[in-house]
């Protein structure tokens, strides 16, 4: 009788078990992307950005909440915040900044040449600041340049911003245009190309607030980033161009405020300095470095790395000691030196380094990817948040009090967890050996849902964007990398971390150049092959695709083989002469193949997906954006045009108004994995090429 009532009470539990649904494109796409996280100075309010689709404005939601990370609050500041800046706690804590979108951003012009910033009409700009303990958003005028950077300086009173400089006047806009009409010379340096840096000083009068700007000085370059040190007196900042052709494009300046004429170049290399931050004592300036720019097959190439420079004296000092991974993100520590998100392999872990001299300390968490990281700045607290997420684990915001307690982080945020009640996919890292020179390969093996370890399964070979990246231990519903939504239609998963991808060494990195697609592409067939060899993977249903760097791979390998039944190449290079020709970064285009095309016109034709084109039997899927100017859309254009001609079947979506990036429009990004799958669905199971050969 016992034994009746415990079963009876073990059908009842079970039934009453809802079964996990099907994972869905529309629940895919109906996630929250966090953009950035701050932590107050005490650490008891934490400020987050994010972004959801807002589909019957054809937009994204930009959002920031405001959260007490003991529980107890979360407030919505805004539905219309500006993005691109980060929004910053100021010196007390009791303010915070932020920037609201307006009408001109939502048209977010990507045009690589505009003749004049005066050709458009221009709004009047504001910041605003949310006072703390009065509840209260205060708007603060600032003229007509939207800011490129902002930054408090050691008041709650004062801040400094940078905005591109329109020196023109109107006399002067009227002669050229009398004289050049609508022609527009390029490489002619426009009066946007540089920036000014103001001071903004703020005053409250019986509840009415005014301000008083200051022009600090010109710079003859744009600026990115800007930090103010109290300690030196000084504002740092970085430069930056919209054409990266020369790697003192890419550089770091200090101005001395005492003497704002005096402008301190502190870098001077060939690498690309971003996150620049400020030690505690503002003596230090922290900030990773991507190398190299050079345009030349170099042994110095690396992974991301974390610098600091000595602003006092000028010494530069290497941070991450011992460490053979990727710098992902950083954060200063209260108590000194920095928290390191370190990736090693498909996982992104937390490190502490107490100074440069030392090792680093691995912090013991949770597997998966911890990809954002802020700290507490008052050194009477060492409080932490974190971004997280795993294979099975949607992205969330999480706090501590001390990083001592990682593994028990409190989750802040609830916006994701409707995905865990979704039949989501098993993944396991898979490894195998390179054919040609023996390297050890990994990647991530994405089972169908219920068919974990199972064998003689369709493949989808996904392949990253970078080189210089990696596919991850996280669940990012990004729209260029979906394996959970693939396998959940039946499709085995494979993402390989071919050669070139980070957290593998510097070596492995710089393998792949000069030979940037022969041996990538190697270390992807020969997983392809040991797939099919382990029984894994059915071998008359191979298929492959990518995104950016993932499509160029992809256009390279179907000039390989004709194993794949179908292809899907988005952003992807076709021609390595044009696209050097016409992106905004040559500089990486000449890292990546090696030199310009007259100086190795041997490694241009080795590699070449032109020239062999007539090699491809895959029925392929080509995506761009129009307005992409880091992979102009002209690549596509050809694809499509050689595969038409060849009588290949073949498709080309084009999204309007959208950059490299597909940020404009959630709808584009949903439109474009919706027809992958449909493409993988009609040619992925059975070989075109054999059934018409």
């Amino acid at each position: 009788m016992r034994l009746f009532l415990s079963l009876i009470l073990t059908l009842i539990c079970f039934s009453s078990i809802e079964p996990h649904s099907k994972l869905r494109i529309d629940e895919f796409f109906n996630v929250t992307h966090f953009q950035s996280i701050n932590l107050s100075p005490n650490g008891r309010y934490l400020l987050v950005a994010s972004e959801h689709p807002a589909w019957d404005s054809n937009s994204y939601e930009q959002s920031l909440w405001l959260y007490e990370t003991s529980g107890r609050r979360k407030q919505l500041i805004t539905n219309q915040l500006f993005a691109s800046y980060i929004p910053k706690w100021s010196p007390s804590g009791d303010y915070f900044v932020y920037l609201m979108q307006d009408k001109s951003d939502s048209i977010n012009d990507r045009h690589r040449v505009i003749r004049s910033v005066n050709s458009s009409v221009k709004n009047e700009q504001q910041i605003y600041l949310y006072n703390i303990a009065s509840d209260e958003i205060i708007p603060v005028g600032i003229g007509y340049e939207k800011p490129s950077a902002l930054i408090w300086s050691d008041v709650d009173s004062s801040l400094y911003f940078a905005a591109a400089s329109s020196e023109s006047t109107e006399d002067v806009d009227r002669e050229y245009e009398a004289e050049w009409k609508d022609v527009i010379e390029y490489r002619r340096r426009k009066p946007n190309d540089g920036s000014i840096i103001y001071h903004i000083d703020i005053s409250r009068k019986n509840r009415r607030v005014t301000s008083k700007i200051h022009q600090i000085t010109h710079l003859n370059f744009i600026v990115r980033d800007l930090l103010y040190t109290v300690s030196e007196h000084k504002i740092i900042c970085s430069s930056f161009s919209n054409i990266i052709e020369n790697s003192h494009d890419l550089e770091v300046y200090s101005i001395d405020l005492l003497n704002a004429s005096s402008v301190k170049q502190l870098t001077n290399n060939d690498e690309f300095e971003m996150n620049l931050r400020l030690s505690k004592d503002g003596k230090h300036l922290f900030f990773r470095s991507a190398s190299s720019l050079t345009g030349k097959i170099t042994s110095n190439k690396t992974q991301i790395r974390l610098k600091s420079i000595d602003l006092t004296n000028g010494q530069i000092d290497e941070w991450g000691k011992g460490f053979q991974g990727n710098v992902d993100d950083y954060a200063i520590r209260s108590e000194g030196g920095v928290f390191i998100l370190g990736q090693l392999g498909t996982n992104t872990n937390v490190y502490v380094q107490q100074s440069s001299s030392k090792y680093l300390t691995l912090q013991r968490g949770w597997n998966g990817t911890y990809r954002t990281i802020s700290t507490s700045t008052s050194k009477r607290y060492s409080s932490v948040a974190f971004l997280h997420s795993a294979f099975e684990r949607p992205e969330e915001v999480y706090f501590i009090d001390h990083i001592d307690g990682l593994s028990s982080a409190k989750r802040i945020t609830n916006e994701n967890q409707f995905l865990t009640k979704t039949n989501l996919a098993r993944s396991k890292v898979y490894t195998w050996v390179n054919s040609d020179d023996h390297r050890l390969i990994e990647g991530i093996l994405h089972y169908p849902p219920g068919k974990f370890e199972q064998k003689n399964l369709p493949l989808l070979v996904l392949i990253h964007g970078g080189a210089v990246a990696a596919s991850l231990n996280l669940f990012p519903p990004i729209w260029y990398m979906f394996p959970q939504l693939a396998a959940a239609e039946g499709w085995l998963v494979l993402e390989p971390n071919y050669r070139g991808s980070s957290g593998y060494g510097d070596q492995f990195v710089s393998e792949i150049y000069s030979t940037f697609l022969s041996r990538p592409g190697r270390d992807i067939l020969d997983g392809v092959d040991c797939l099919v060899r382990d029984g894994i993977a059915d071998s008359t249903r191979l298929n492959v695709g990518g995104y950016s760097y993932g499509g160029y791979l992809t256009n390279w390998l179907i000039t390989q083989t004709t194993r794949f039944n179908a292809a899907f190449s988005g952003a992807g290079p076709l021609d390595h002469v044009s696209f050097w020709g016409t992106t905004n970064m040559p500089n990486y285009a000449n890292t990546l193949i090696g030199g310009f095309p007259w100086e190795i016109p041997d490694i241009y034709a080795k590699e070449s997906i032109i020239y062999h084109l007539d090699n491809v039997h895959t029925p392929t899927l080509i995506f761009t954006g129009a307005n992409d100017v880091a992979i102009p859309a002209d690549q596509s254009f050809i694809l499509e045009r050689g595969l038409k001609y060849l009588g290949i079947p073949s498709k080309l979506l084009i999204f309007p108004n959208e950059g490299h990036d597909l940020l404009n429009n959630p709808w584009h990004s949903k439109i474009q994995i919706r027809e992958q799958l449909k493409w993988l669905e009609r040619y992925g199971h059975v070989s075109w090429f054999q059934t018409t050969s």
